[in-house]
């Protein structure tokens, strides 16, 4: 296309009101419009939230410490990101809770300064250590609970089922906590609590299906959720805090109102047998959430039949043998699904981005993907790379991986 012409249907797209998404001679990729209605305070609309959804990013530790800080708020704000998952992303090793969270109040105010409109989401995963026994309890969280103030430190052993379900699940000293014990409900309120005080809006609960095996009416999420969302109201940045998980049951519903703002999974990629190394995406295969995601009435009081949600490239691990086919359902050619993604070649992940986006969008239309930012990669003992980073390659990200472009290109031609 000539520059006159191709100006003169940049001219027409900018009077419909859509994206100027034509490819500029110079053969970069145009950045989408700033067209969609990110505003919101106290709730939500879903309008606006799957505007959100729809410009999601995988961030693994963006605030703690994951990658050069300065070249991923470039990435992010050059393509257009919104939501920026995963951002404060902290697996045990409480004893570095709170420098992990002072350190990530100092440096959430650099991102959202270069652009106010994203929200910083923080994860309260399915992990507690023997190392929260080194972190002191705020008389703030005791009086949230109306309980008396005491001087002490959290207690591992009193987070663990009584059963011992899951005690050392994870490794020795590494369990999976009961959210119906008073003692999780008060650790998780103080994470919560904090991460909202360091910039944080949206909150990751990782595996809610694991740690609700004593709370089967969902009463004591339904407490400690209340409590959260009431603090937000007076204290976050926009008086809402916007809550996730994974939710393989399909959510967590109460009297019909839905606990969570959206829902999360992985997206349970199949090995695709007739060619190797390639994975494909199809409804139903082993506890895929398409379809499934359950509705009713929303925080922000909207009625839905299914929640919005986003599906992922998530992490796990590797299997007793990388690269081979037939590991087992979960596995795709003996890798998690970003290990497998990342060791493609650069052409097929750019493909593949545009090939689940497309399948998401005809397979169910409440279904959202979470592009992959940053995240932790399982290649196998003594193999290498170790983190997978979507940023072009360069003196500050060395080990990027180049998917900028890719990841660009799917939002710009996004309508």
């Amino acid at each position: 296309m000539s520059r006159p012409a191709a100006l003169i249907v940049a001219s027409l797209l900018l009077l419909t009101g859509l994206p100027t998404t034509a490819t500029p001679d110079d053969g970069s990729v145009p950045r989408a419009k700033a067209t969609r209605d990110y505003r919101f305070d106290r709730t939500i609309s879903r309008d606006v939230l799957e505007n959100y959804l729809s410009r999601s990013i995988t961030m693994e530790g963006l605030l703690n410490g994951r990658g050069d800080l300065d070249d991923n708020i470039r990435m992010l704000k050059d393509a257009g990101a919104k939501l920026i998952g995963r951002a404060l992303c902290l697996w045990g090793n409480e004893a570095n809770l709170l420098a992990n969270i002072e350190r990530a109040g100092n440096q959430a105010p650099k991102v959202l300064a270069a652009d106010p409109d994203m929200i910083l989401q923080g994860c309260i995963f399915e992990i507690v250590t023997t190392q929260v026994d080194e972190v002191p309890v705020p008389a703030w969280a005791f009086e949230a609970f109306g309980r008396p103030v005491e001087a002490r430190n959290f207690r591992y052993e009193d987070m663990l089922f009584p059963d011992r379900r899951f005690v050392d699940h994870w490794r020795r000293g590494e369990s999976v906590p009961d959210v119906s014990r008073p003692e999780t409900k008060l650790y998780f309120y103080f994470l919560a609590r904090s991460f909202l005080d360091a910039g944080i809006e949206s909150l990751h609960l990782g595996q809610v299906e694991l740690m609700d095996r004593n709370d089967r009416d969902l009463a004591h999420y339904l407490d400690l959720l209340g409590k959260i969302r009431a603090y937000a109201a007076e204290h976050a940045r926009r008086h809402i805090v916007l809550c996730d998980a994974h939710v393989p049951g399909g959510g967590l519903v109460r009297d019909g109102r839905l606990l969570l703002d959206w829902h999360a999974f992985p997206l349970r990629i199949k090995e695709d047998s007739g060619r190797p190394r390639e994975g494909v995406l199809e409804v139903g295969h082993v506890d895929s959430l398409y379809g499934r995601s359950k509705g009713g009435r929303t925080p922000s009081g909207w009625e839905c039949e299914h929640l919005p949600y986003l599906v992922e490239l998530d992490n796990w691990g590797v299997s007793g043998h990388p690269g081979e086919p037939g590991q087992g359902s979960f596995w795709v050619w003996g890798y998690d699904e970003i290990t497998w993604f990342a060791l493609q070649p650069p052409e097929y992940r750019g493909r593949w981005l545009r090939y689940a986006w497309d399948w998401l969008k005809e397979a169910d239309p409440a279904a959202h993907l979470e592009m992959p930012g940053s995240r932790t990669l399982s290649p196998g003992r003594g193999r290498r790379p170790r983190w997978y980073y979507a940023n072009d390659p360069s003196p500050a990200v060395p080990e990027g991986f180049g998917d900028e472009r890719a990841i660009r290109s799917v939002w710009a031609a996004d309508r």
